[in-house]
Parts: structure tokens; sequence; C-alpha cells
């Protein structure tokens, strides 16, 4: 027993580490490369409503536009690796903020439906079931073949139980390659040093479903 709460102690360690290198990731794409890359497209844009030789001019536009671009996927990025909301507002509206850049990317549709009063969580156990959906979301979009997912939150007065089904082709576990079957044990640990759990069932044809329970304290 000592050497399972050991090494359930160094994961969740390893865990923590790694969030707050993801945190301090975001901020410096965020707050240093976003804000060097708008100051950049300012100055363009200054030098563009100047230029009158229309070759240079196009070209400027063409640079104006990759920079906008560039600058809207460092938003997307930074809201993949900690969403502000995630923090701010709670988890149901990180995850409602996630679905939607969800959808947008990938153009599969996220049916989220919340029963019950939304608890606050700790902050260790919101970003636990946040990157357990994010892995499952993702893991929908590489291989379901799916236009659409189904999403109930439950929120109960010591348990929250939260069911991600998608409608796709479903796969047999012994068919899995490594980094899937690394994905789906990664959730399971999550979970696991949460003190929540995490199944998933799935049938070639029908599709999968992933449940994630975690236990609530008043």
């Amino acid at each position: 027993m000592d050497l399972i709460k050991t090494k359930q102690q160094i994961s969740s360690y390893i865990i923590d580490t790694q969030e707050e290198e993801i945190k301090r990731i975001a901020m410096e794409l965020h707050e240093g490369v976003g804000q060097n890359l708008y100051s950049i497209l300012t100055g363009l844009q200054f030098v563009e409503s100047g230029t009158k030789e229309p070759q240079v001019k196009n070209y400027l536009h063409e640079m104006t536009l990759l920079i906008e671009k560039t600058i809207q996927e460092i938003r997307l990025l930074t809201v993949e690796l900690h969403p502000p909301a995630l923090t701010a507002l709670g988890l149901l509206a990180a995850m409602k903020s996630y679905f939607k850049l969800y959808t947008s990317t990938f153009g599969i549709l996220v049916d989220l439906e919340s029963a019950g009063e939304e608890k606050t969580l700790p902050e260790k156990h919101r970003i636990a079931v946040f990157r357990v959906c994010q892995e499952a979301f993702m893991n929908i979009a590489k291989y379901a073949d799916t236009s659409n997912v189904k999403v109930n939150f439950v929120w109960k007065s010591k348990e929250l139980t939260i069911m991600i089904r998608d409608f796709g082709s479903g796969f047999e576990p012994e068919s899995l390659n490594s980094d899937q079957a690394s994905g789906l044990a990664a959730m399971k640990e999550r979970m696991l040093l949460t003190g929540g759990r995490c199944s998933i069932s799935s049938k070639i044809g029908e599709g999968t479903l992933i449940e994630v329970s975690l236990p609530l304290t008043e």
C-alpha cells in the first residue's frame, strides 16, 4: 500500500508540475508573443495605409492577413493550454468555451446538457476533469468519424458525473495503437489521483461512451 501511495504522490507531483509549466507557457504566448505580434501588425497596417506602390501595398496586405491569422491561432492555442474561464468562471463555463472552439476547429457539434446546481471545485480537480474531457474530445476528432457528440453533466450533492457519448465508428480495446492506449490510461490515472473514476466502453459501429465521476465535498 505504501508503494502504491508513493507512486500516486509522484504521479500527482509530475502532473502538478506540468500544469504549472503549461500555465506559464500559455501566459507567455498571450502576454509576450501575442502582444508583440499585435504591435507588428499595427505597424504594418500603418505602413500599408501610407504606401502608394500597388505591388508593395499588396505584399503588405498579405503579410497583415498572415499575422492576423497567426494571432488568432495563438489565442486558440492559449485557450487549449489553459483556458482563462477555468480559473475565473469555473469548470462548466470553461467547457462551454472549449466546445465552441472545438466545433469551430473540427466541425463536430457538441450537445451539452447540465442537470443540478454546479458546485465550485478545487482548482486541481477542475484541471483534472478539463484535461480528461479534452483528451476524450481530441480522440473523438482523430478516430471516431462522427459529426456530433452528446455531453451530460449531472451535479449531485456528493458527486459530479460527466457522460461523453459519440456516435462514431467505435473500437475494440485490442485494436488500439500505443498512443490511443496511453491516452486512455492517462485519463483514468488523472481521475484516480483526484479520488474519481473514468470508465470507457465502446462498440464497433455504435460509438463510444466515456463516463467520468468525481466525489464532491460540501
